[in-house]
């Protein structure tokens, strides 16, 4: 543990910030996961809500769309309302993409911030390098004598360590935001074919 807290103060302000990033990090990953968990599951309650709705109980559909929790169960849920209302056309389209663009914002919240932390984190560590390396050579432009060799070493291993601080950092981070982006598609797929089913049952019931 103390050689932990050794290496970090070592690590001067850099390590710091970067120690505040991975807990950012890992905190939005955290978060995202929670909130992405049910974007993959009402696959059996929009096919039981699509057959009501087929058959022509169009509330009772509605009313067991409505208690889905995956954002495709929400934008169904929303299409099967405004079809009710008589809603068509230009007008049907526009309020779904309106109401499927909302439920993409939300998914992809916080997503930018996780991306960013793994593009700079890298780049502060690599700066805190450059930073150390030069206060090491001026130490030892400065120092009196001969060099000492296991003096310069100690300074170079300090400035190399918040390249891999940086790299420890942004590694996961920008795996997560490959993961979570994916799980994002695949939701808005979902979507994308769940209100096609939908329009395409209403307007040809027996198919």
């Amino acid at each position: 543990m103390t050689g932990t807290l050794d290496m970090l103060v070592s690590g001067g302000p850099i390590i710091a910030v970067l120690l505040v990033l991975s807990v950012v990090s890992l905190t939005v990953i955290v978060v995202k996961v929670i909130q992405l968990w049910p974007v993959g599951g009402g696959r059996s309650l929009r096919a039981a809500a699509l057959e009501q709705w087929k058959s022509g109980d169009r509330h009772g559909a509605q009313k067991a769309q409505e208690g889905g929790a995956s954002p495709a169960d929400r934008v169904t849920a929303y299409a099967m309302k405004a079809l009710s209302a008589g809603l068509k056309g230009a007008a049907l389209e526009t309020e779904l993409t309106r109401r499927g663009n909302e439920e993409l914002a939300r998914m992809n919240g916080l997503i930018r911030l996780l991306e960013l932390i793994a593009m700079i984190s890298p780049l502060l560590g690599l700066l805190g390098t450059v930073l150390g390396m030069i206060q090491s050579f001026q130490e030892l432009a400065l120092a009196e004598g001969a060099a000492n060799a296991s003096t310069l070493a100690g300074g170079i291993w300090q400035a190399l360590l918040t390249t891999a601080a940086g790299l420890l950092v942004a590694i996961p981070a920008a795996v997560g935001a490959s993961l979570l982006s994916a799980r994002i598609e695949r939701a808005a797929q979902n979507i994308e074919s769940a209100v096609g089913q939908l329009l395409l049952a209403d307007q040809n019931p027996n198919l």
